[in-house]
């Protein structure tokens, strides 16, 4: 698809959300939550049909939708064939790591200090608990990497960051160095993708990231809707998760573990859950397939998410309102942060109540006002959306 054609009206992929009425609305959830195409509604349907007809071998095929869930997440990650675990949120999915780490002998959880919610509240009640939790800064982000390296120690059993920063959208580099400390060290790591998955290109294999685990989910740049997360377990793993659910069983048969012990299934199996609505895997295969038919690739989608940011940059600056309401970071390079602008405001909420009120949606997390843009939207439409950040900055 010619980027070309997104950028003014009628955009060329617009029909497909005809549902969400992303022609006619001005959305800018696109950091927490993009609209679906038209083809998810028909997925839903079609997983309650199959429930019909089929009852309990349904399942048969709502598994062949999980498989190309998979598929399509590996391709993402630049890993086809990767070893995937599929779970209804990421936090189901960490809960589940950090219940097969030796921490009575590694005791120690080193994190940064700018971790989304599911990490960050996990990792507070952890250290309730006794369990060592060490924060780096997450600023300056240029040097994060090697800070996170050095705080590894021969105590730590997990590291866990992002690769984009959900408050910053920031991206991280060098994680590698990450991963060759905890390999070092013999600890494990774990990358949180969520909010770099299909809006900034990223693989494991060049981001030297073999060995990490890697969780992620489908409810913002993908398109996917709630229910598809993931996480992506290294090659020969042999981790033993207290958190364990039955479906790990279907493939335990083929398990090395010792008589008298819980078997565990093979690759993504290991970290398998229990019974689930497998609804969300049929929304999500098909809008896997919807991307593919389209040619929306990540490097493709990385192109029209610099363009709108920059639109969206360009607008905002030349509201000139008062920075001491609403300001941005002007010292990063947009080619330096993920799928959204953050805005900086005393008066996020706000500023983001009265864009609402004014048919804006967008997104405000603490003092961050988000905007994120998504490859339906024309310039126009972040240009309108801008323009009444304006009137409702200025209305004070």
């Amino acid at each position: 698809m010619d980027p070309i054609t997104l950028y003014s009206a009628p955009n060329a992929l617009a029909r497909d959300y005809s549902r969400f009425n992303v022609a006619e609305r001005l959305l800018l959830t696109g950091h927490s939550h993009q609209a679906w195409p038209d083809v998810a509604f028909e997925a839903q349907a079609e997983a309650w049909r199959d429930a019909a007809e089929h009852v309990d071998d349904k399942w048969e095929h709502a598994f062949g939708r999980a498989e190309r869930v998979r598929k399509g997440f590996g391709r993402l990650l630049g890993e086809p064939d990767a070893a995937i675990a599929l779970a209804g949120n990421t936090h189901e999915l960490v809960v589940r790591l950090v219940s097969a780490l030796p921490l009575a002998k590694r005791p120690r959880l080193v994190t940064t200090d700018g971790e989304f919610h599911t990490i960050r509240r996990q990792l507070d009640r952890l250290a309730e608990e006794g369990i060592e939790v060490v924060r780096v800064a997450e600023a300056p982000v240029e040097t994060v990497a090697v800070r996170l390296a050095q705080a590894v120690d021969d105590r730590t059993a997990l590291v866990l960051v992002s690769a984009v920063f959900f408050d910053s959208g920031r991206i991280a580099h060098g994680l590698g160095q990450v991963a060759t400390s905890c390999r070092r060290h013999g600890a494990a790591l774990l990358v949180d993708t969520y909010h770099a998955l299909n809006v900034v290109p990223w693989s494991i294999p060049a981001e030297d990231l073999l060995d990490a685990f890697v969780v992620g989910g489908g409810y913002k740049y993908c398109q996917l809707g709630e229910g598809n997360c993931f996480m992506r377990i290294p090659p020969d793993c042999s981790l033993r998760p207290v958190n364990t659910g039955w479906f790990s069983e279907f493939t335990a048969l083929a398990s090395s573990e010792r008589e008298g012990r819980t078997a565990y299934g093979a690759g993504g199996d290991r970290f398998a859950g229990a019974t689930y609505d497998p609804a969300s895997h049929y929304r999500a295969a098909r809008v896997f397939d919807f991307f593919d038919g389209m040619a929306l690739t990540p490097q493709l989608l990385r192109e029209v998410s610099q363009h709108q940011i920059g639109v969206l940059a360009r607008g905002f600056d030349a509201l000139d309102l008062d920075p001491a309401i609403i300001d941005r970071d002007r010292r990063t390079s947009l080619t330096e942060i993920g799928g959204f602008l953050a805005l900086c405001s005393p008066q996020a909420g706000r500023l983001a109540a009265g864009l609402h009120a004014r048919g804006v949606m967008v997104d405000a997390r603490g003092d961050v006002l988000r905007f994120g843009p998504a490859p339906y939207l024309t310039d126009r439409q972040l240009s309108d959306a801008m323009a009444t950040l304006g009137e409702v900055g200025r209305a004070g």
